[in-house]
């Protein structure tokens, strides 16, 4: 029985076990009660590479961590306030990350010799009766067990009871954290409703694990964490994926054209397939191809044939793209590529994330073939990215590449989601009469004040022409082995997508002054990790000032003059060093870079760290 409430203004928790431990289920679910709670959150799923990794082990770990505060929360932590351990593995791998005086909650089922002895401890020695812990506050539950005393006479088998201790784990958790299981009990009556004993079962473990809590008298005290002071609105938890197929949606509806994505499983982009393919309502129309090249070349059909084409896939999977992505290039259609980028190369850290495709998404065709290429900085910033996307696709007549990554991919975060009418018009730039010249004569490459040619569909009258993947002559775009011709269109090509910048929004500074000693400069999801950094630098007095690039490929047309006005630019990726490269070649900056490629996000003192390294600066204590 507890007797007080301790208020907390942010936590951070793990859950780790195995990978049938449901330990993705948990977290998701604490984090949707969570939101509900109001509270500003940040998620970081982590999953083993093998779909079936061997139990117990210390590669078959899967990691669910989330970030929640009364504050605005940007990642989702660099230290655990709270490990819950199903396993000895779950510990081993997640022990070097948890705080000082940080709480464990171990499963004891999952610390006998033979678990010790997975997880490699030396002579099955358990770090639970050893003292090793003795730093940290431990709560030792046999949460096994006690599964399955809740259960008997339940009907069930001893495999279908231990699938449900994850409950236990959940109803123990919010019972700490003072949140209600009405959210999660409605859950289960939706995912089990066709298996009545199968919904009793968790839902009698989940409030099993809460009573424990209540009268275990396992703390003195519970925990309370108040809403964060967010913007007023209606809110939704989003995952990265979800949110780029919503936006893509999005665009194609404002656009007034049906949606074709065409795809091939890989991960961690599949979730976007799954995600679209339950929006037929939306004139939306999936297509799993047989491979890759398949998968591209069918929603570049799709856009001839006057719908927006979509496909997606990891670097592996936009490796063999390639050729279609230049075919694309070379007809000017729409067409939309998403990369949800993972760790490379070849299959490379297939669960893990990275942002080495930068330059494969730039440069990474035959020939001279420019894209755009926009980057999207956290979960819901993908839906932004992705309707973005869509927009310069239609009315740019261009293939465009959007990257994202797994780590904000699989993550989650409130979003503030927009109504249609927030959201601006698409304008596909189709022909018409007035397309003809004044003999009657279409020129499907004549192209207008932005260089961009009209898209005229297969069966309208009279704009009947040659389309294909040999160079064209200018205009009328009838197959062309002129010398002068071809670099006349090389250089065309290219002037369009440099063109494209002066429409799109100016680089804004994310956080700091205009002008001054440092300015990060991140892409993609380094976002939260740098922006958490650089608010603690200027805290500590630091002048420092974060800008994030959305645009990518081409950067925008004031970026020059945002980075002269800085003494030093660095420059975080989880590469080794592709947009600091790209920058100094673009302005002759001496941009210093902050490298990490171990298939994991930047921490916060990783880029703290990094900065005062990099920029020797002395602290201004204001």
């Amino acid at each position: 029985m507890t007797n007080s409430t301790e208020t907390k203004k942010e936590v951070v928790i793990l859950f780790a076990g195995d990978s049938g431990d449901g330990i993705q289920l948990t977290g998701g679910q604490f984090s949707e009660t969570t939101g509900l709670y109001g509270n500003d959150i940040s998620t970081f799923p982590s999953f083993p590479a093998e779909i079936r990794a061997p139990r117990g082990t210390l590669a078959g770990v899967s990691g669910f961590q989330l970030k929640f505060g009364s504050v605005e929360i940007f990642t989702p932590g660099d230290k655990y306030d709270v490990l819950v351990a199903m396993n000895a593995a779950a510990l081993k791998v997640n022990l070097e990350n948890l705080k000082t005086g940080g709480l464990i909650i171990a499963n004891t089922d999952g610390f006998d010799k033979k678990n010790l002895t997975l997880a490699k401890y030396v002579d099955g020695e358990n770090p639970l009766e050893n003292h090793s812990l003795d730093q940290y506050t431990v709560h030792k539950i046999d949460v096994t067990k006690l599964t399955r005393n809740a259960l008997k006479g339940s009907g069930l088998g001893i495999k279908e009871t231990d699938r449900s201790k994850n409950m236990f784990v959940l109803g123990y958790i919010y019972w700490m954290y003072n949140r209600a299981l009405d959210n999660t009990i409605a859950f289960i009556n939706e995912k089990f409703k066709k298996n009545e004993q199968l919904r009793d079962a968790n839902i009698k473990v989940l409030k099993t694990g809460y009573h424990f809590g209540d009268t275990s008298e396992a703390f003195t005290s519970r925990f309370q964490v108040e809403p964060a002071p967010m913007p007023k609105g209606v809110y939704r938890n989003i995952k990265g994926n979800e949110a780029t197929a919503i936006g893509l949606i999005a665009g194609a509806k404002k656009a007034g054209l049906n949606l074709f994505y065409g795809s091939y499983p890989i991960t961690p982009a599949s979730d976007v397939l799954h995600f679209l393919s339950k929006y037929k309502n939306f004139h939306v129309k999936t297509f799993q191809a047989e491979d890759e090249i398949a998968a591209i070349c069918s929603a570049i059909g799709a856009s001839y044939g006057g719908a927006l084409g979509v496909t997606a896939s990891s670097g592996p999977g936009i490796a063999l793209k390639g050729e279609a992505i230049g075919l694309a290039t070379i007809l000017e259609l729409p067409l939309v590529i998403c990369n949800v980028q993972r760790g490379g190369p070849s299959t490379g850290l297939p669960t893990k994330t990275e942002q080495a495709d930068l330059f494969q998404a730039v440069y990474g065709r035959n020939g001279e073939a420019p894209i755009p290429v926009l980057a999207a900085s956290s979960p819901s910033d993908c839906f932004e990215v992705a309707f973005e996307a869509c927009r310069i696709a239609v009315e740019h007549m261009t293939p465009v590449f959007i990257l994202t990554d797994g780590y904000i991919a699989n993550g989650a975060e409130p979003w503030r989601f927009p109504t249609s009418k927030d959201l601006k018009a698409i304008d596909p730039k189709m022909v018409t009469d007035k397309s003809k010249d004044a003999e009657g004569k279409y020129l499907p490459y004549k192209r207008d004040e932005k260089l961009v040619r009209e898209w005229a569909i297969p069966g309208m009258k009279g704009f009947e022409h040659r389309i294909g993947g040999l160079e064209k002559e200018h205009e009328t775009g009838n197959v062309s082995y002129d010398p002068a011709n071809h670099e006349f269109m090389i250089k065309l090509r290219a002037e369009k997508v440099k063109k494209m910048a002066e429409y799109f929004p100016e680089q804004q500074i994310a956080i700091g002054e205009s002008q001054g000693d440092v300015l990060v400069l991140g892409w993609g999801s380094t976002f939260g990790a740098i922006q958490t950094a650089v608010r603690e630098l200027r805290m500590e007095g630091y002048s420092v000032s974060h800008a994030h690039l959305r645009h990518v490929f081409p950067f925008p047309k004031n970026l020059g003059n945002i980075l002269s006005r800085f003494k030093k630019v660095i420059i975080p990726e989880m590469n080794l060093g592709q947009l600091r490269q790209m920058i100094r070649g673009e302005y002759l900056v001496d941009a210093k870079g902050v490298q990490k490629v171990k298939g994991l996000p930047f921490t916060v003192d990783e880029i703290k760290d990094a900065v005062k390294a990099e920029s020797s600066l002395e602290a201004e204590v204001h």
